[in-house]
């Protein structure tokens, strides 16, 4: 038996490794899709781009992982039924039950792996990822000189060049306009060819002209700049340094980013619930006393722990702000309650959508606590979906298998991302909308069990020909009895 077990485990995790990676790279690759802009022209190392790659990936498990199990699940018993290898098993008495067993200890383990993964893990995937990404959408694009373009990406230069020869340091017709003294005076620099070099350290860019003038507008005395307001130098050679520092990528402090729901686990995601919580309770009635601060035309009557409105009957005539004034002077009062209520209705139209934002956030907060477990749990039910799924079409290697796996899981995706707009838009709780995926298909897995373990084949043509075909032999025998009958009467 311990050898029938091992043997359907290494059946198993091969194609479970194999599906992981593959599904990986593909949500990776469109990770690279959807942020090729961000990412090139900006001159990055072949480190940071592995290391931003390297964050991404582990961000991905959570999708990939319950896609792997699926898929490779089908595939494993997928191919021992296309074998013959699951009719020997059953034939040797060991039953579809009995031969899941070690890969549901497996699932189990690897369930186990997907929380610790979620929770511990995935909150620092997650920091790194985001906290690396941002820097390299804020970094500036690397510095690109095209021909007959005039460039100011450096800041405080405007750069020209008219031409640039094929081996992409030797420029013609160079102007630079030079802006670092910040008191307006014009400094240009025109020279007829030149050369561009990096120094060693890739700091600095090096202009060597040759053959050029040096525009400057004088500096000095007010008598002398009346004199002499403009200075023109000749030169043979010159060197001009750039500060390409700013070019460079500037990285974050993580801890700015450390307070993102996507980057706590459950202990830290339940201590700042509940910190909303209160806060959220605090701020309602903070906000509520202050409007009925505000709005004085609200009688309010202290009766023990019970606020009681005033009605229009306690309200006479006597008391009435408008009845002992001017009568002239009504227009003014009308005027000045009707732009008090519409103060009190914008304000009110802030505080609506300052609670809406904050009860977004305080549901996103529960999305991801409830997300670390639905993890865990997807895999488990994937499996108990794919494995009997696998026994019953008996097919292996990746055309039905793919094709059906993917299926459930865009059912599974569609429905997890569905409840979770729905969580988000606080139409039902978090732990009711994540779970809602789960409690479609733990029922799917369950039917599938008890199909494959009667070897139903509802994946057979003629299974269901045979259902048709009975169906109208009973329809044709109803009616002929019908008919005997009316004929008997």
């Amino acid at each position: 038996m311990k050898k029938l077990y091992w043997f359907i485990i290494r059946s198993f995790m091969g194609p479970f490794a194999a599906t992981f990676f593959i599904s990986l790279f593909v949500l990776l690759m469109q990770f690279l899709w959807k942020y090729i802009d961000d990412l090139v022209g900006k001159g990055l190392e072949w480190y940071v781009l592995s290391e931003l790659l390297f964050y991404a990936s582990s961000t991905f498990v959570p999708l990939a992982l319950p896609l792997a199990m699926l898929l490779s699940s089908i595939m494993t018993f997928g191919n021992l039924g296309e074998h013959s290898e699951l009719t020997a098993i059953k034939a040797a008495g060991v039953s579809l039950q009995k031969a899941m067993r070690p890969l549901i200890a497996t699932a189990f383990s690897i369930s186990i792996l997907a929380f610790l993964f979620s929770n511990y893990v995935l909150p620092l995937a997650n920091l790194k990822m985001g906290t690396l990404l941002y820097d390299v959408r804020s970094q500036k694009p690397a510095l690109n000189l095209k021909e007959g373009i005039f460039n100011s990406e450096i800041d405080g230069y405007v750069l020209y060049v008219g031409k640039k020869e094929r081996d992409g340091e030797t420029v013609r017709k160079v102007i630079i306009i030079d802006h670092t003294y910040h008191s307006g005076r014009l400094n240009i620099t025109l020279a007829e060819n030149g050369r561009i070099n990096m120094s060693d350290d890739r700091r600095y860019m090096i202009f060597s002209l040759s053959d050029g003038y040096n525009y400057n507008e004088s500096h000095a005395s007010r008598e002398e700049r009346e004199r002499y307001p403009f200075k023109r130098t000749k030169f043979d050679k010159q060197q001009i340094l750039f500060d390409l520092n700013e070019f460079a990528l500037s990285r974050s402090n993580e801890e700015i980013f450390r307070d993102n729901f996507q980057m706590m686990n459950v202990s830290q995601l339940t201590l700042a619930i509940d910190s909303f919580v209160i806060d959220f309770a605090n701020k309602k009635v903070t906000q509520a006393n202050r409007l009925f601060a505000k709005t004085n035309w609200l009688k309010l009557y202290s009766d023990g722990d019970s606020l009681i409105y005033a009605t229009a009957a306690d309200i006479s005539p006597d008391t009435c702000f408008i009845s002992n004034n001017n009568p002239d002077k009504y227009h003014i009062i009308y005027e000045a309650a009707i732009n008090y209520l519409r103060d009190d209705a914008e304000y009110m139209a802030f505080v609506k959508e300052d609670f809406k934002t904050r009860s977004k956030l305080l549901n996103k907060h529960r999305i991801e606590y409830q997300r670390k477990f639905t993890l865990s749990v997807a895999c488990l039910i994937l499996f108990f979906v794919g494995a009997p799924l696998g026994a019953i079409i008996r097919k292996g290697g990746f055309g039905m298998p793919m094709v059906l796996s993917v299926l459930l899981f865009i059912g599974f995706h569609v429905l997890s991302i569905t409840g979770e707009k729905m969580v988000r838009e606080g139409a039902i709780p978090a732990s009711q909308g994540m779970w809602i995926a789960t409690a479609v298909f733990l029922p799917v897995g369950l039917f599938m069990t008890m199909k494959a373990t009667t070897d139903a084949k509802i994946f057979s043509i003629d299974y269901y020909k045979g259902m048709i075909s009975g169906a109208f032999r009973l329809l044709f025998h109803i009616k002929k009895n019908t008919g005997e009958d009316s004929a008997a009467l």
